[in-house]
This record gives C-alpha cells, sequence and structure tokens, in this order.
C-alpha cells in the first residue's frame, strides 16, 4: 500500500498561522476527494504553547469560514523530515529557519512557503521550487497574533488563496507517484511476479 503523502504547515508559535492553514487545506483536501491520500497536520519553530489550542481569534475566523478544526500545538522537530512530503512555511522568518534544520539538500528541497502556491504564482510541480513572481518577503503570511481579528481575517483569505494551488500541486504529486508505481503496459496477473524488497517501517506522521 502507498503511504500517504504527508504535509506539515509551520508557523512560530502554531496558535494562528499554521492551524488555520491546515484546517483550509484539510477541508480543500475533503472538497477533492484526497483525504485519505495526504494527511495534514501543522507546527511552530517554537515550543512555547505546546499542548495549547489555537489562538481564540484564529478559532473565530475559522468558525465563520465554516472550517471545523481541533488543535493542540507542538514544536517542529528535524527528525520529522524523514517522512514528511512537504513542509510549508507561512513566511520567510520560518523558511530560513527550517532550512536551517533540514539534515540534507533534499529535505531542504521540501520547504516552501504557502502564498508560492497563490495567485500570481505558478507552483506546478512537487517536491520541486514553486515558480514565483517578486522577493520571498512578498509572500509572508503576516503575524496577526498582535492585532486584532481583523489580521485573522486577512491571514484567512490569504491561505484560502494559496490553498488552491497547493492543492493543484499536490494532487499532480499523487498522479505522478500513481503512475510510476502503476503496473507496466501488458502485465498478466495471471503470470508470477517477483516479490519487491520489503519497504522500511513508515515512522507516524508528525
Amino acid at each position: 500500500m502507498t503511504a500517504p503523502f504527508r504535509i506539515c504547515f509551520v508557523c512560530t508559535g502554531n496558535i494562528c498561522r499554521s492551524p488555520m492553514a491546515e484546517a483550509v487545506f484539510r477541508a480543500r483536501l475533503v472538497e477533492d476527494g484526497l483525504d485519505g491520500l495526504v494527511e495534514a497536520d501543522s507546527a511552530g519553530t517554537g515550543g512555547w504553547h505546546e499542548g495549547e489550542g489555537a489562538d481564540p481569534r484564529t478559532d473565530a475566523v475559522l468558525r465563520a469560514g465554516g472550517y471545523e478544526h481541533v488543535h493542540a500545538a507542538r514544536q517542529f522537530h528535524t527528525s520529522w523530515f524523514d517522512h514528511l512530503d512537504l513542509v510549508i512555511a507561512l513566511d520567510s522568518g520560518h523558511l530560513r529557519e527550517l532550512r536551517g534544520l533540514a539534515p540534507t539538500a533534499q529535505d531542504a528541497a521540501k520547504i516552501h512557503l504557502l502564498r508560492s502556491y497563490g495567485p500570481g504564482t505558478a507552483a506546478d510541480a512537487v517536491p520541486g521550487p514553486p515558480h514565483r513572481l517578486g522577493a520571498v518577503d512578498d509572500l509572508d503570511v503576516p503575524d496577526p497574533y498582535y492585532g486584532g481579528i481583523a489580521g485573522f481575517e486577512k491571514c484567512l483569505e490569504m491561505v484560502e488563496a494559496a490553498s488552491d494551488g497547493l492543492l493543484v500541486a499536490v494532487r499532480a504529486a499523487i498522479m505522478s507517484r500513481t503512475a510510476v508505481t502503476a503496473p507496466a503496459h501488458g502485465y498478466d496477473p495471471g503470470r508470477p511476479q517477483a516479490q519487491e524488497p520489503q519497504q522500511p517501517h513508515q515512522k507516524e506522521s508528525a
């Protein structure tokens, strides 16, 4: 059985932006029928709020947008790169910090800004880097923590706009995986086939 495609959204404390992105993208997966093939979760670069729920303002804008979400904050760990296919940073600071944590160049290539998949960009391949317009800093989802509810509403708008492009990219990656693992033309189910080597046990999702 093919392992699920795994995505982790990362912000600073995992109580505002990344749980919002996780909730929105989970909803997109359900709408597209991909929820059985893709696992989405979130984390923070720091552990200050570990175990806490999302910021009440995040909960409020998600409820207003029709999204359901139960959340407990946690910190991102370097070991998670082993079983993640994409690590989605919410701003350029997270991008730099995550790249500093990546053990290998292959792991670093999994890290992208969420808004690099948004309008005005063409993120048409995963895990390759999305093509984008403008400087990296232009693609930040601003931290709304020190402001009012309007900042959280703006974040939700940005997250929703970028999630559509991310969904397209993830769908393409899954289709590419399926094409690679599909039986070759002319496969005869009655003919004995060579046994594939056993795959190592998959770690639990981050």
